[in-house]
């Protein structure tokens, strides 16, 4: 069970640089998941093992799901979205184990994580749009759009911290309380309940990556829909 979700409990310092408790899980896992990818996809083969069949299962499902949902080709985006869904889901099951606090119990990771969807919205808009295109999107369908606009792409990254951050914490403290006062086997259920909510938020948060980020796509697919038809 963990304390104040604004607080941090120190686990050594780097110098006069304080390193948090869930940092070094977020490290371990970090590494954990690095190094799994690299013994999983380091013998590769045409006819594929039953591991392989698996990971080529995980990596096709991610991508259909890219897919559906951005329309476009899922290349480009893979690396983003199967890094957050994997690295979540991890986050989120490591409250599991006996002691661990999950980072995304924590508002410091969840908004790392809304950055980093943040910021990817915007790299890869530009690249579809460039700069200029990108900028102007935030003035359509009028100028006095513009302060919506961009108060829209300020407060979905914000939705993401807050959903991610309420519905994993709150697990944590349901379990960790009916542990505490029922003992060891009852909350049994409550922590199969666990599993699912975080693989339901990791999946949930690895969409809304999608979504977001295929808004400035959509309107690179329109302007040269309308450039192909001005041609035509």
């Amino acid at each position: 069970m963990i304390g104040s979700p604004l607080a941090s409990d120190i686990a050594f310092r780097i110098g006069p640089v304080p390193v948090a408790a869930q940092v070094l899980t977020t490290w371990f896992l970090m590494a954990l998941l690095a190094g799994g990818s690299f013994l999983l996809t380091r013998r590769l083969r045409p006819v594929p093992s039953s591991r392989q069949a698996a990971l080529e299962l995980l990596v096709e499902a991610i991508a259909a799901q890219i897919r559906d949902t951005m329309r476009t080709d899922p290349a480009p985006y893979l690396p983003l979205v199967g890094t957050l869904f994997l690295f979540i889901l991890a986050a989120n099951w490591s409250s599991l184990l006996p002691g661990v606090d999950p980072p995304t119990a924590h508002l410091e990771t969840d908004a790392a994580l809304a950055l980093i969807v943040f910021f990817a919205g915007i790299w890869f808009g530009i690249r579809a749009l460039g700069p200029w295109r990108y900028l102007a999107t935030f003035a359509q369908p009028t100028l006095l759009m513009l302060p919506l606009n961009l108060a829209e792409t300020v407060t979905r990254s914000f939705s993401l911290v807050v959903r991610l951050f309420g519905n994993v914490m709150s697990g944590v403290f349901v379990v960790g309380i009916v542990l505490s006062l029922a003992g060891l086997l009852v909350p049994i259920p409550l922590m199969a309940l666990d599993l699912l909510t975080g693989a339901v938020q990791a999946y949930i948060f690895s969409v809304l990556a999608m979504v977001f980020i295929g808004g400035a796509l959509a309107e690179a697919q329109q302007n040269d829909g309308r450039r192909g038809g001005a041609g035509a």
